[in-house]
């Protein structure tokens, strides 16, 4: 049974995770940091420096900037962030951005009025902006999560200065002790969950995740992953689920200005927890208070997964977010403990090794693979099948399975992460190599 404290935990993780954001998370980040810098600085931006790290710059580089007008890099984002951000919006940042600042951002990007450098040696999420105006500088420094801002400088001067691991409960993902957090500890806090105490925030996942969806699946963005499947493939239950998650995903790394809510500080994640377990209440005929325990166990296991990797890394957050999908849809056909954790295990093993090379169209590809995968897993969870422990990196436990690749995505893959970087940014000879 699960106590008091547990039970508190887990809805502190839910409302610090489950918030709103607009875009690609990375390159809002770094208009939120330059954002903030110039309403330090107090006066008109002359120069902008950024320093971030190489995760920064491979989520950036693919995307389109939301509100921008088509245009994309850290150098856009900066900028934008500048000229037209509302730092009150906090990942929303730029949502109400002009026509006006749009197009001073195209005529300052040209003029070059920012530059960017790597950071070396630095948390994986790192976002450095030095504004320069007439008079003053500022510095601001973000680190772990995409609002936590640690440093903030103004002329030399130290204004506020604290801690990366010292995390406001108001930023996205700092919220709980994820440390305390179990499968069977997620199971039964959904079984006991108190509708009222998640209904805003699941009532505005489901709004915001479908109403991103439905664009991508109404109008050409990105490579259309979503509309392809359902043309191609029709509209059964699992085509859809793939679908309207993939849909989100076309939308929003293409540019499309709709927020999301985000899941361990990712709309894609936050898109994949959400419209599979929509998809399949919906044609289950499940009650609204049944579905939002689901959703409690798609967002909480995926939390559970991510945290053990960290925020940035070379492992693929869809497959994470997938698992929680996978193992909600076993929780709304009455799967007990063992069948949800089959149903991570066999996930996990099948589409582990899909990597992250950066934020980008086919981000919805991996989601529909992801689900894909997922949703298999579930059917044989649910014929009693599974992979087993002693196969690869499968243990005969579900927590251990899941450890295990969090140490291969936080640890393993830290090589392939700075390839994956090198060949992104030309910084490799691939054909010397061989």
């Amino acid at each position: 049974m699960i106590s008091h404290e547990e039970y508190e935990n887990y809805v502190s993780i839910l409302h610090g995770e489950l918030v709103p954001a607009m875009g690609c998370t990375e390159p809002i980040a770094i208009a939120y940091a330059s954002a903030k810098a110039r309403e330090v600085l107090g006066e008109d931006v002359r120069h902008i420096h950024v320093s971030c790290s190489g995760n920064i710059v491979k989520n950036v580089k693919g995307v389109i900037v939301p509100n921008s007008g088509g245009q994309k890099g850290i150098e856009a984002a900066a900028i934008l962030g500048a000229v037209g951000g509302d730092t009150s919006r906090e990942l929303e940042v730029i949502s109400s951005t002009t026509e006006a600042a749009r197009a001073l951002t195209r005529k300052l990007v040209r003029e070059n009025l920012c530059d960017v450098s790597l950071a070396e040696d630095v948390p994986n999420l790192y976002i450095e902006v030095t504004a320069e105006g007439e008079s003053h500088t500022s510095t601001v420094k973000i680190e772990n999560s995409h609002t936590n801002i640690t440093l903030i400088k103004r002329d030399g001067q130290t204004i506020l200065e604290r801690s990366p691991e010292n995390l406001s409960v108001k930023e996205e993902g700092t919220s709980g002790d994820k440390s305390m957090m179990t499968l069977r500890g997620i199971i039964d806090f959904a079984d006991t969950l108190e509708i009222s105490d998640v209904e805003e925030i699941f009532d505005r996942q489901t709004e915001y995740n479908v109403r991103i969806s439905q664009e991508g699946l109404d109008n050409k963005w990105g490579a259309c992953i979503g509309k392809t499947m359902i043309e191609t493939w029709g509209d059964d239950v699992r085509t859809c689920a793939c679908a309207r998650a993939a849909a989100g995903s076309d939308a929003r790394m293409s540019g499309c200005p709709l927020p999301v809510i985000i899941n361990s500080g990712s709309g894609n994640q936050g898109i994949t927890v959400t419209l599979p377990v929509v998809e399949y209440a919906e044609r289950w005929r499940i009650s609204r208070a049944k579905m939002y325990r689901a959703l409690a166990v798609s967002n909480l296991v995926s939390v559970y997964i991510k945290h053990y990797i960290g925020s940035l890394s070379a492992f693929c957050g869809a497959v994470s977010a997938a698992s929680g999908a996978g193992a909600a849809i076993t929780y709304m056909a009455g799967g007990n403990y063992t069948a949800i954790g089959r149903t991570i295990t066999n996930t996990l093993a099948n589409v582990g090794g899909i990597v992250c090379d950066g934020a980008k169209p086919s981000c919805a590809a991996k989601i529909a693979s992801s689900v894909h995968a997922a949703i298999l897993a579930h059917h044989m969870s649910m014929n009693d099948d599974e992979f087993r422990g002693g196969e690869g990196f499968v243990e005969d436990d579900v927590e251990e399975t899941i450890k295990n690749m969090g140490y291969i995505g936080k640890i393993g893959m830290k090589e392939t992460d700075r390839e994956i970087l090198n060949v992104m940014t030309d910084m490799v000879d691939v054909d010397s190599c061989l």
